[in-house]
């Protein structure tokens, strides 16, 4: 079974994705967080440095592109070809209120005929295979029965199914039951997307599922960045992987504070790693002095101990 990092918007930067790849080879995709083309047919000097030329990474990287306009998403895909990239991914997944409000992400789900006429003419010119990662519908599970007979009638490539709805976010139970319905109707192949925080979870799922050819993993590999070889990640090494981040992005940034700033969210994610770093992390959460920061980080691998698993609490 493959495993496929998922796209985190200001988590899997390419800064993440070198660097996590450096000390924790074995994914076999690193999804990139979208870009969204526009009319202006330009890249951002940001969207360019995050999509770096694919000969130049020792990974493989799926961009992703976010957009509601077919000669958007086709001129956006010519980009990722001239950049060496062999796949390119479709957003139809993200919750995000203001991307709903915009038609783009899952807004893309409410008007099933509008998206089958997108995937017409992105299909029917696209420079270079088409991934789709989806939810199941915008309130009702029970919407993924069209969406999927849809899907069934283009070459997707990977059909990514998180198993919720667009009003569930990324909170309450998972509809496992149209995964289910999926792996006995979908035409293209499948991967499934949600939840899976721990090696437990990933055994358990390849077991349930021994059919489904790769999962992709986001909260549980920034949570713990060596989840494909153990429970928890060696401390000396996640130490030593979160000093060269810290590094790189003070680098990339010209200053320590955003740098800072920008890897206080992985924290969110590290500190369930560890036990007793309630007073830590509130002083990690508070500060925002470079140093300071420096002396908390080192302290909880000096002083806290790890927990046998992965324990979520977001």
């Amino acid at each position: 079974m493959k495993i496929y990092f998922a796209p985190m918007e200001g988590l899997t930067d390419s800064i993440y994705r070198r660097t996590h790849h450096r000390f924790f080879p074995g994914v076999d995709a690193y999804y990139m967080p979208f870009f969204s083309p526009t009319v202006h047919r330009s890249l951002t000097a940001r969207e360019a440095r995050e999509l770096p030329l694919a000969d130049t990474e020792a990974f493989t990287a799926v961009p992703q592109i976010m957009t509601k306009n077919a000669e958007d998403f086709l001129w956006a895909a010519q980009q990722c070809l001239d950049r060496g990239y062999r796949e390119v991914n479709l957003n139809l997944g993200c919750p995000s209120g203001t991307v709903f409000s915009k038609g783009k992400g899952s807004g893309m789900l409410r008007d099933p005929g509008q998206l089958e006429r997108f995937l017409d003419e992105v299909f029917a010119h696209a420079p270079l295979p088409i991934s789709l990662k989806t939810r199941l519908g915008v309130e009702d599970p029970q919407e993924f029965i069209r969406l999927l007979d849809i899907y069934n009638r283009y070459p997707v490539k990977l059909l990514i199914v998180h198993p919720r709805v667009r009003k569930d976010f990324y909170d309450g139970p998972l509809q496992t039951e149209l995964f289910h319905y999926a792996l006995d109707h979908s035409k293209n192949p499948l991967c499934f997307n949600g939840n899976l925080t721990s090696r437990d979870q990933l055994d358990t799922f390849s077991k349930t599922f021994p059919g489904v050819p790769a999962v992709m993993v986001g909260r549980g590999l920034i949570g713990n960045p060596a989840l494909l070889y153990a429970q928890n990640a060696a401390p000396d090494t996640l130490e030593r992987f979160c000093d060269e981040l810290l590094a790189q992005y003070i680098e990339a940034f010209g200053g320590s504070r955003n740098a800072m700033f920008r890897l206080k969210e992985n924290w969110r994610y590290l500190l369930c790693l560890f036990r007793d770093t309630d007073k830590l992390g509130k002083q990690l959460r508070k500060t925002t002095d470079i140093a300071q920061y420096r002396a908390i980080t080192h302290e909880i691998f000096r002083t806290c101990t790890m927990k046998p698993e992965l324990t979520p609490d977001w």
